[in-house]
């Protein structure tokens, strides 16, 4: 099991990395804006990683507002991008 725990962690890592890398590069606002979305699935990813590592429910409330919050940001940005004039 922590082999398994290892690689998931160096896994999400380099993936968080390279997500920054795409959130700082992001040669445009919508670029950024799903690079974070990405970031907090990963950061929930990680956090799920965690809980069932330790076994340990108690940051489940953290994921479910988390998952929330990424469903919430990625609609309104989604909204924000349509209403855009093409002017």
């Amino acid at each position: 099991m922590t082999a398994v725990a290892v690689t998931v962690t160096a896994l999400l890592a380099v993936a968080g990395g390279l997500t920054l890398i795409r959130i700082i590069r992001g040669p445009s606002i919508l670029d950024r804006a799903v690079a974070t979305d990405v970031l907090l699935a990963i950061i929930v990813a990680a956090i799920a990683t965690e809980t069932a590592y330790s076994r340990d429910a108690t940051a489940l409330p953290v994921l479910v507002v988390l998952a929330i919050l990424g469903f919430v940001s990625s609609v309104s940005v989604a909204r924000f991008v349509a209403r855009k004039d093409p002017k």
